[in-house]
């Protein structure tokens, strides 16, 4: 058996020294006290607690801080009060420092050994009580521990699953486990027949597709009534709506933002097991866990479900469709737009950048502008021959979405309109060259009354007007097939004059104002000559013959950038703008021209094909009753290309 330590805190030394031995021949080994402990300020240094098994004081030593200062970190030390004479104000004293035996001299061997071993079983059984205190203690908290990693690990495993089976498996065996019950079962709440229905279970012994409850007068529809949980622990065992005895059950709501959704169980047939309320806690904070889960696991079944719907459209539509982000790289894809890429079947693009997988220069443009913010349209023509007219928009916080519909059976139409169109033209030229002759030869053959000239001024009208007609379908013909592609460095302005001349004197008849603003430094452009006098001659020619005598027509040419920009304004009757779509198609003209006013409907289908072939745009903006203004831009050349193209040009002329 160990020696015990006593700390000997007596004031006076001679009765200090006789305890000393007393204590040492009673095999106790003495600890000295701290130093200037008498003092009359004392001392508060503290020997180890883990140094000292018993504590020996008169009223002085315990009055000192150092077995407060003991007592305040091991309280659990005995304390023995010696004194000569043991009064009230001493037994307080006593009290307050928890002494557990006196000792009074005459001090006998037999009597100090006695005291000291009283004092020390009362230590020990103090330290024994006090260990398992703490391991109790200690295992509750292990327990609870084990019980939140558990809920923890099941936690991450819900939530990080997204196959709903696999969590309604996870759900049950997880409340099985958390419980110890036998059995576990996870209700689902139908909303058509008001019934719950078994989802999912663990070690349930009734067939998964049998088990219905009605909400109304069962127990696990009261859950779904009250919102609370419920409890059967009893000794009778209970019958649950005939389906099946048990000896004790708990059921708890799921709740999915507010709403019930169903009921989580658990149950043991056999055992006569009892649940406790710290059952009910797990089994609750399980089923807020299962809800979050599921709600995640159905959101994502539906998700899945509406995307593979959306794939099974894209997949079967006719025209392409190809989405990328903001970096340029592939979110969806179909198999027409996979084609137009000219991308192999079994090469996966999502997530590619559209330069890895596309041949094409003109989409790769196209979607280049749409990530730049502009809307992009053209036309691109496949290796196969086939076209397709593409459209490249820019999609707010996705990226770019183009677009491509295969055109190549209407262009085929609209090449044999052409030829038709073309044949139909030249052979007519023939047959109205000789009604225009013969017109002029009926003066010939003798005089004519008013009403037989009348007559024939209306047949030369109607043949010019068709000439006129034939004219401008083959010209059209001839812009659509690229016959004018042919493009040289040209000054604008010069174009500009030249068409301002030659419609004046038609405005000076109708007493109408055509004034020119023209900017100074306009870029070159490249283009056709004829083609764009012939554009700007249909645009004024318009304006002045639908604006009113003594109206204003105003052109105004001005650069922006690299760009050259044309607006033609006057103010004639407008155009509605239920029509103003439609102002570009071929033979359409507004619904508020004159009947007596001429004209094919091709003018402007010319204008806006000879724009296109220069790369440029038009559009309209027009008031009904205040006006209309045709806007033209025009790609400007840039700095040092002009010089280049004619030391090109140059460069050929010299060659023989």
């Amino acid at each position: 058996m160990p020696i015990a330590k006593v700390l000997l805190l007596v004031a006076h030394a001679p009765t200090r020294h006789e305890l000393e031995h007393a204590l040492q021949a009673a095999k106790f080994e003495v600890v000295q006290p701290p130093e200037g402990i008498w003092q009359a300020q004392g001392t508060s240094s503290v020997l180890s607690a883990e140094g000292i098994d018993l504590i020996i004081a008169d009223p002085t030593g315990l009055a000192t801080p150092t077995v407060a200062a003991l007592l305040e970190k091991a309280p659990y030390l005995p304390v023995v009060l010696f004194a000569t004479r043991v009064g009230t104000e001493t037994l307080m004293q006593a009290v307050r420092h928890s002494v557990v035996e006196v000792l009074t001299p005459p001090v006998r061997y037999e009597n100090l050994r006695e005291v000291l071993r009283r004092a020390l079983a009362r230590q020990e059984v103090i330290r024994r009580w006090v260990l398992l205190e703490a391991r109790r203690h200690t295992q509750e908290l292990r327990l609870h521990l084990d019980e939140l990693q558990t809920l923890l690990r099941v936690g991450r495993a819900l939530t990080s699953e997204l196959d709903l089976d696999t969590v309604l498996g996870t759900v049950v065996h997880a409340a099985v486990e958390l419980t110890g019950a036998e059995e576990s079962t996870l209700l689902l709440l139908d909303e058509a027949s008001g019934e719950l229905f078994l989802r999912a279970s663990y070690d349930f012994k009734n067939g998964i597709n049998t088990l219905r409850l009605k909400v109304e007068d069962t127990l696990a529809g009261s859950v779904v009534r009250s919102g609370q949980a419920v409890v059967l622990d009893q000794d009778t065992p209970e019958k649950i709506k005939t389906s099946y005895l048990v000896q004790s059950l708990i059921y708890v709501p799921l709740y999915i933002h507010g709403h019930i959704i169903g009921v989580l169980g658990v149950d043991n047939r056999e055992q006569r097991a009892h649940f406790t309320q710290r059952d009910v806690a797990r089994l609750t904070a399980l089923a807020e866990y299962a809800a979050v889960a599921l709600d995640n696991a159905q959101l994502f079944a539906a998700v899945n479900a509406e995307r593979r719907k959306l794939e099974t459209v894209l997949q079967n539509i006719k025209e392409g469709v190809l989405v990328l982000n903001a970096h340029g790289e592939t979110v969806l894809v179909n198999n027409t737009a996979r084609m137009v890429l000219e991308a192999p079947a079994d090469r996966q693009l999502i997530g590619r950048n559209l330069v890895e997988i596309c041949r094409n220069a003109e989409v790769e443009e196209g979607a280049q502008q749409a990530l730049n913010g502009a809307e992009y349209h053209t036309e691109i023509t496949l290796s196969d021959g086939r076209v397709f007219s593409m459209e490249a928009v820019p999609i707010p916080n996705v990226g770019v979405a183009l677009t491509f519909y295969d055109i190549t059976h209407f262009k085929e139409l609209d090449r044999i309109k052409s030829e038709f169109v073309s044949a139909v033209s030249h052979d007519l030229r023939s047959p109205l060259t000789a009604i225009l002759g013969y017109v002029d030869l009926l003066s010939r053959a003798g005089p004519l009354n008013p009403m037989q000239n009348h007559f024939i001024e209306r047949v030369r009208l109607n043949v010019e007007n068709i000439t006129n007609l034939i004219n401008d379908l083959l010209d059209l013909g001839r812009i659509e097939a690229g016959f004018d592609a042919e493009k040289t460095p040209l000054d604008i302005s010069t174009i500009l004059r030249y068409a301002i001349d030659g419609w004046q004197p038609r405005a000076q008849e109708k007493r109408q104002q055509l004034v020119l603003h023209l900017a100074d430094n306009l870029p070159l452009i490249l283009g056709h000559a004829v083609r764009l006098r012939q554009m700007l001659d249909n645009l004024i020619g318009n304006a002045v013959k639908y604006t009113p005598e003594g109206g204003l027509i105003e052109v105004i040419a001005e650069s922006r950038g690299d760009q050259v920009i044309i607006r033609v304004r006057d103010n004639g009757p407008g155009i509605p703008p239920s029509e103003q779509p439609y102002i570009f198609n071929k033979f359409f003209r507004g619904s508020n021209v004159a009947s007596e006013q001429s004209g094919t409907g091709l003018g402007l289908a010319i204008v806006k094909s000879i724009v296109e072939n220069h790369h440029g745009r038009i559009w309209v903006d027009s008031e009904v009753g205040k006006g209309t203004t045709f806007t033209v831009v025009l790609p400007g050349l840039e700095e040092g290309s002009a010089g280049a193209i004619r030391h090109e040009e140059d460069t050929k002329e010299r060659e023989p």
